[in-house]
């Protein structure tokens, strides 16, 4: 028999992934993702500007670094936050169930 513990459904706990020089930049692009339970990722499109059939693409959603630091990521949410005047530096955000840190690794 095993004895659950009591989730805190309050607590907003996730994991934060510093790349390069991180929020050393002014500006950023940032990237939304969704996690399912069978492992897919996929890209979130809400908040995007919609094309129109044989337009343009949609544009980056650009924001400042204050807005960066504000940023948490849901559950099963990824965000990936990428300098736009910094090579190859930013962050990325995990949420709990995103991350598998409470995945079942013994699981049949």
């Amino acid at each position: 028999m095993r004895i659950r513990r009591p989730s805190h459904r309050s607590a907003h706990t996730f994991l934060v992934h510093v790349f390069g020089r991180g929020l050393d930049g002014e500006r950023y692009v940032v990237e939304r993702f969704r996690s399912r339970p069978d492992g897919q990722i996929h890209p979130v499109e809400a908040g995007q500007p919609r094309t129109k059939k044989g337009g343009r693409k949609p544009r980056r959603n650009v924001v400042s670094a204050s807005e960066v630091k504000k940023m948490k990521p849901e559950r099963d949410e990824i965000i990936i936050c990428t300098a736009l005047d910094l090579k190859a530096s930013g962050l990325q955000m995990w949420g709990i169930q995103a991350s598998g840190l409470l995945a079942l690794r013994h699981a049949r």
